[in-house]
């Protein structure tokens, strides 16, 4: 079966973790799936994600055009794909809603002290820093999703495993 799990939000929000923990319960259970990571799909279209200004909108909106024509691709052979990127852009969740096969958009909501206190790539840091700019939901503004298909609020007491079983049930 067709499908692509869309996980957004914001730099440190958990996308990748999520991702690959439902990419490996779905081999388990015996599906064809292929994970995409935002971080790694910068490094394959290197040339694009690394031209000089091209950390804007424009430059992050025709990265994620990709992204979602990556999907599409994969998806028609009949795999499921899940990918986890930011790709926070309203042009973008509306093409894939039109043209993803089985598309469901899971959208991270974590609140900026959160993801300050994480802050995994020292991104916040090296932005207050003043060592970084286009940073997306501080100096780059962010569309949130206006119908993701599965909302995530920020809970500390919810564990990935509680997660995970709550992103299957959804997707099946």
């Amino acid at each position: 079966m067709s499908r692509v799990v869309w996980i957004t939000g914001l730099s440190g929000a958990g996308k990748s973790t999520l991702a690959t923990a439902v990419t490996e319960r779905l081999r388990a259970q015996g599906d064809a799936v292929v994970m995409l990571d935002g971080d790694q799909l910068r490094e394959v279209f290197g040339a694009v994600a690394n031209s000089a200004g091209n950390h804007g909108r424009e430059g992050r909106l025709a990265l994620a055009m990709q992204y979602a024509h990556l999907c599409q691709v994969i998806a028609r052979q009949g795999l499921t794909v899940v990918i986890a990127t930011i790709s926070l852009f309203r042009e973008v969740h509306e093409w894939n809603r039109a043209n993803l096969p089985g598309y469901f958009e899971v959208y991270l909501r974590v609140p900026l002290d959160e993801l300050r206190r994480r802050d995994p790539k020292g991104i916040y840091k090296r932005f207050a820093a003043g060592e970084i700019s286009n940073v997306a939901g501080l100096d780059l503004a962010i569309d949130e999703p206006l119908a993701a298909d599965w909302v995530v609020e920020f809970d500390p007491a919810r564990s990935l495993t509680c997660l995970v079983a709550e992103l299957l049930d959804q997707i099946h």
